[in-house]
């Protein structure tokens, strides 16, 4: 009786371990057990190019007009400004796929408890540089657009 136990109990937590991990870690840490702002100028050291050229960008609009929203006006990792942290962190869920040194992360993640668009699907896209991943884009699949790719123009907002 303790076998079939034991395998049940096994079957459950195996897919659960297999989702986490070191790459997954890295996108984990700009939601719980807070949101954190992917252009930070604190956390760059997380990424690496393309996204670091974009939030170059941004930093220099920002120092060019302060009293401006810069290039990126939003969260990138929530494609959204707004969001309820406890509803996040609830059904937050995180899967990796790795090959060699690069990774792709997918958080899925509600807003909010409720509402039609509150559901968001994202990519993120790692490199692991020095035993370390980094993230080298950002890509919303419920929205369709990658971070990579928004133009950003010193003193004016992405196209």
């Amino acid at each position: 009786m303790k076998l079939p136990l034991l395998a049940a109990i096994l079957s459950i937590a195996a897919p659960v371990a297999a989702l986490a991990g070191p790459a997954s870690d890295a996108v984990k840490f700009f939601y719980v057990p807070e949101v954190k702002f992917e252009a930070d100028a604190q956390y760059r050291d997380r990424f690496t190019e393309p996204v670091t050229k974009l939030f170059d960008l941004n930093d220099q609009a920002t120092k060019k007009n302060p009293d401006q929203v810069a290039c990126i006006d939003f969260d990138p990792g929530l494609d959204a400004q707004d969001f309820d942290q406890k509803t996040l962190s609830r059904t937050l869920k995180l899967s990796e796929k790795i090959d060699g040194d690069n990774a792709e992360v997918t958080a899925n993640f509600k807003l909010f408890a409720e509402g039609d668009d509150a559901g968001r699907e994202m990519h993120w896209t790692l490199k692991k540089i020095d035993g370390k991943w980094k993230i080298a884009d950002i890509a919303s699949k419920t929205s369709d657009w990658t971070l990579s790719k928004l133009e950003c123009v010193a003193g004016q907002d992405p196209e």
